[in-house]
Order: structure tokens, then C-alpha cells, then sequence
């Protein structure tokens, strides 16, 4: 691979960046306790996931 002879300017290098827009996060509701959740991400206050138990929560936690 070739090394480059120059330094690559900050204004070259930031116009090759431009097109890279951050997106939000999509949020959903949690089907069993109404709680925001992250897309296919198990709900961290119940532990549903699609409808179904994923992970165990013991009940002090709730």
C-alpha cells in the first residue's frame, strides 16, 4: 500500500466526512409495560422481549 508524500489538509479530510449524518435511535413502546425501549433490544425495566420473558427480574427490582 503507498504511503501518502503530504499531510492531507483538515479541510480536505472534513469535506470527505460531510455525508456521515447521526441518527437517532429508534424508540419503541414495551408491549408489556409501556416503558421506552430501544428496537429489538430486551426492555431493562421487565425483561420482555417481543412478548416474551427474556431475561429474569427479580421482583425488588420492579
Amino acid at each position: 500500500m503507498p504511503h501518502p508524500k503530504r499531510r492531507f489538509s483538515t479541510t480536505r479530510t472534513k469535506k470527505r466526512r460531510t455525508h456521515y449524518k447521526a441518527e437517532a435511535l429508534t424508540i419503541a413502546i414495551c408491549s408489556n409495560c409501556g416503558t421506552p425501549v430501544v428496537y429489538h433490544r430486551v426492555c431493562s425495566e421487565c425483561g420482555f422481549y417481543r412478548g416474551k420473558a427474556a431475561i429474569e427480574k427479580s421482583k425488588e427490582a420492579l
